[in-house]
């Protein structure tokens, strides 16, 4: 009899314990982080980390009446005496995501520093660019939101008239990665008269293919210009390739974008406009690492395209 009571109060005991566990065990879980509310847009971003050789500066829209500001990379002995007549061919940098920040790619610089300071390249400038509200994108129904005529229109010169650039397209390269390689590819088509190199990397061609198909929509809220995307204006480009592009297409093969950027190879080897790839295996999405694993090809293509003067 003793022992029939204390093996039913076990059990009592163990269906009070063992529901009270599970609960705790279910509280213990993490709850989701809530997802970071988007930093308001701005055309001047303070630049709180400074690689070697970057400086942060502004200018003054014309177009705006409003600052907009810039990173620039200045190689070692562009201030030195002896290099006063020296001028420098420059690459444009079009970061990724949205909205636009000149801060956002200026890491890269380590890696640009490192190889020019080793003299694996010869000594270049290189421009971090703030592409504007949808970064590198014009918005004419938006306030301030012309982001590829303000790097195109006043900030190339801009740079012309303040640093000693080798100032016409023998002397230019465009780059960019994720949602500036989607803006480097459209620029590069649009004003090849401007770039004799371009290397978009990592691009979201399966949206532009959409805008494409859809007669500008991207969502509904977002909308561009009929043909405004990278296969409309390829093969627009592809009519009449002049002045001819250097163009490089760089991707990671672990990268998010990567099986979009092999159908747009395929598409513009079907449109004959030449090209070189460069896919950098297990890879992510991130210029960072390609940069860190295969920067110097990137800059070396760029350094072969230049004239110099």
């Amino acid at each position: 009899m003793t022992r029939r009571i204390t093996r039913t109060l076990a059990v009592m005991l163990l269906a009070t314990v063992v529901p009270a566990t599970t609960t705790l065990a279910q509280d213990a879980k993490p709850k989701p982080k809530p997802s970071k509310p988007r930093a308001p847009f701005r055309w001047v971003n303070p630049l709180k980390a400074a690689p070697t050789g970057v400086t942060h500066a502004t200018f003054v829209s014309p177009s705006m009446k409003t600052d907009v500001g810039f990173c620039i990379y200045l190689p070692p002995g562009y201030a030195e005496p002896r290099n006063a007549e020296t001028r420098y061919p420059v690459v444009y940098y079009l970061h990724g995501g949205r909205p636009g920040s000149e801060t956002k790619s200026v890491r890269l610089a380590t890696f640009i520093h490192q190889h020019i300071a080793s003299e694996a390249v010869p000594p270049m400038i290189y421009v971090f660019v703030n592409g504007g509200p949808v970064s590198h994108y014009n918005l004419p129904d938006r306030k301030h939101a012309m982001g590829e005529d303000v790097f195109v229109k006043e900030l190339i010169p801009h740079i012309d008239g303040r640093y000693r650039t080798i100032a016409d397209r023998n002397g230019r390269g465009l780059e960019g990665f994720s949602q500036g390689g989607r803006g480097t590819t459209r620029i590069m088509f649009k004003h090849p008269e401007l770039f004799c190199s371009a290397a978009p990397g990592g691009a979201g061609h399966a949206t532009e293919k959409r805008i494409s198909e859809e007669n500008g929509r991207e969502s509904e809220g977002l909308v561009f210009a009929p043909g405004y995307n990278t296969w409309d204006l390829a093969r627009k480009y592809a009519k009449n390739p002049t002045p001819k592009l250097r163009i490089l297409v760089h991707v990671g093969t672990k990268g998010f974008n990567y099986e979009n950027n092999l159908e747009y190879m395929k598409f513009l080897d079907s449109l004959k406009i030449p090209f070189a790839r460069l896919i950098v295996p297990n890879v992510p999405h991130s210029a960072a690492q390609i940069y860190e694993k295969r920067g110097l090809d990137l800059m070396k293509f760029h350094a072969e395209s230049f004239q110099p003067q």
